[in-house]
């Protein structure tokens, strides 16, 4: 029996040119600057990002926890997404690690923080108060099913930062997911932020790594706390170099996962027991909310049929098209999930 994995994009598998780049990847040493493979992949990101430079993590986590220790200080505060991945996925390291205290703002439907709130959440000089040290986006939204943020809203979350003198972090692990999406370039997503990062081991099916991206003195401090939460490898090139196929290659193939998760999401939405609201599926990810039964059990009975879902935890359950995923996988997954759910009574 062949496993349908629609748990997370995380769980793509590498390409053989990916493979192959990999095995013959040129490299040296990065704490030292000198993995030409490693500055070749940081010098494609921030050109797609529209940034003066980049610097290669270990993950999405860890750009977002290296974007916080260099944007706040000890003590500062952060706004962010009470939904947001910083905070529900991210083990509170910013909070552990840097002494960043999180302000959460609810997300609406579509992943988005009502810019009014934004405004009134920064705080004032006061002696009582932790400064403002960061504003947080993401863009798409995970937990909102994947929905995208257009450039317009974020420019006026930007306005709102900039009147302020705060920096302005876009959490972008699937940005070409949205640049897709929107039929733009990514770098009309990231031209208000102050630093951005993306993630390369989701749709885009790397390995490993993530892209933190911003201007140079910003990298150039951020470099600093990716050593210090242990992030400085040694011939990163290995793991670059499927990076470098992954900006490449993978890119525009996304709107294969787009077009897959929109078929799925349609044919789900016909299945008793299930809602699914068709507006909000814009990318890769399916949220389906069960209606009829547990979706515990749902996700469990799925699994014994060779169909892995993950639980949001909420009574709903998500679905993520991928790289390795073709509509006839699609398809079989959906004859199981009619069955289990039948089952369901």
């Amino acid at each position: 029996m062949k496993v349908i994995d629609l748990r997370s994009d995380t769980v793509t598998q590498p390409t053989p040119e990916m493979r192959r780049a990999m095995y013959e990847a040129e490299v040296g040493d990065d704490v030292y600057g000198e993995d030409p493979t490693v500055n070749r992949l940081e010098a494609m990101a921030a050109e797609r990002m529209g940034k003066e430079a980049a610097l290669f993590t270990v993950s999405g986590s860890m750009s977002n926890l290296v974007a916080g220790l260099t944007h706040c200080q000890r003590g500062d505060e952060m706004i962010t997404g009470a939904d947001s991945h910083i905070f529900y996925y991210e083990v509170g390291s910013v909070a552990t690690l840097g002494g960043v205290q999180i302000r959460l703002l609810p997300n609406d439907a579509y992943g988005r923080l009502d810019p009014k709130a934004v405004e009134a959440a920064i705080r004032g000089i006061n002696l009582h108060l932790p400064p403002t040290g960061l504003i947080c986006l993401e863009n798409p939204h995970n937990r909102c099913g994947g929905t995208v943020l257009p450039p317009d809203y974020i420019e006026s979350i930007s306005e709102i930062a900039q009147r302020h003198g705060v920096p302005l972090y876009l959490d972008g692990a699937r940005i070409f997911n949205a640049a897709i999406y929107l039929g733009i370039d990514a770098r009309e997503l990231t031209k208000y932020v102050t630093s951005v990062s993306f993630c390369l081991s989701k749709g885009l099916s790397a390995p490993v790594g993530s892209l933190l991206c911003g201007d140079a003195d910003f990298i150039r401090r951020a470099r600093k706390n990716r050593k210090r939460v242990g992030g400085g490898m040694r011939q990163a090139g290995i793991l670059a170099a499927a990076g470098i196929v992954a900006l490449e290659r993978m890119v525009n193939r996304l709107a294969e996962d787009h077009e897959n998760a929109r078929y799925l999401a349609e044919n789900l939405a016909e299945i008793p027991g299930l809602s699914v609201d068709l507006a909000l599926v814009q990318t890769n990810i399916v949220a389906v909310r069960v209606e009829k039964g547990s979706a515990g059990r749902v996700e469990a009975e799925l699994a014994k049929e060779g169909v892995k879902v993950s639980n949001l935890g909420d009574g709903r359950l998500r679905l993520v098209t991928h790289y390795g995923i073709e509509r006839a996988d699609v398809a079989t997954a959906l004859k199981v999930i009619r069955d289990v759910m039948r089952r369901q009574g």
